[in-house]
Order: structure tokens, then sequence, then C-alpha cells
């Protein structure tokens, strides 16, 4: 399974608040410093803000802040919402797999997606970025 680059980006914006410590990076900064393009990772950003997990304040002193909720968010809770709750493979789709009333694999797919879910579920944002990756991760992608 390949996780959306929306996801991965919206677990790397929030590691990477998560260690800020006092400085609130504009999403701008964010971009800039995960080498994405600017109006990816405001979607991305305006997503976390919608799920609770960061706050965006605009203006002087302005910036992202991972809130509380953030903080200790289940990373498979945000997987999920990224990702969907769809099938890995779409057996309906415009050309319908001709086993599917009759396949097992689908099934099989779909528990080891539950399966992947239910491991980083009780993994959260802070766990994952207690030493050493914390500090390494303020190492690599130093913002202002």
């Amino acid at each position: 399974m390949r996780l959306l680059r929306s996801t991965d980006l919206a677990l790397r914006v929030l590691m990477r608040l998560a260690v800020a410590h006092g400085s609130s990076p504009t999403t701008r900064e964010v971009a800039a410093g995960m080498d994405v393009p600017y109006t990816h990772a405001a979607k991305v950003v305006a997503e976390l803000q919608h799920m609770g997990l960061l706050e965006a304040r605009r203006g002087r002193g302005g910036g992202l802040a991972l809130t509380e909720a953030g903080r200790t968010a289940s990373v498979g809770a945000i997987v999920r919402a990224f990702e969907g709750e769809g099938d890995v493979v779409d057996c309906e789709g415009a050309t319908p797999c001709p086993l599917h009333t009759g396949c097992r694999l689908r099934g099989a797919l779909r528990r080891a997606q539950e399966a992947f879910f239910a491991t980083l579920d009780p993994v959260t944002v802070e766990d994952v970025v207690a030493a050493p990756t914390g500090p390494l991760l303020l190492d690599i992608s130093r913002m202002p």
C-alpha cells in the first residue's frame, strides 16, 4: 500500500510542528521547507485545520501551530482521514472485475488494509517525534 502525497505531507507537517517549540512557520515556509508546491501544502494545512489538529493564524505574528489534539492524534486516524475508507483495489470501477462477486482476494485485501490502520491507531504524533526523530527532524528541516 502506498500513501497519497497529501497523507505523507500531512504527517510530515504535523511532525514538524510537533518539534517547533515556539516557532510558528507559515504555510509558505512549510511548503518551501518540504519542497512541495504551495497550493498542495495549503490544501493539506486547511484540512488539518478543519480536523482541529493545527491552528493557522494570519497576519503579523501568525503562522501554524499544533493543537493539543494534533499532538495526541492517532496516526491511524489521520491516515484514514486522508486516504479515505475505500478498498485497496477498485473491483467495481468503470470496467468491473468479472470475479468481483466470488473473489476472496478483495476480502483479504480489506483485512490487510484494516490491519495496517490498526497498527497505526495506537501511535500518536507525539510518539513519532520522540527522540531520536525529533532532534533529527529539527536538524534536517530548519524553518525560520
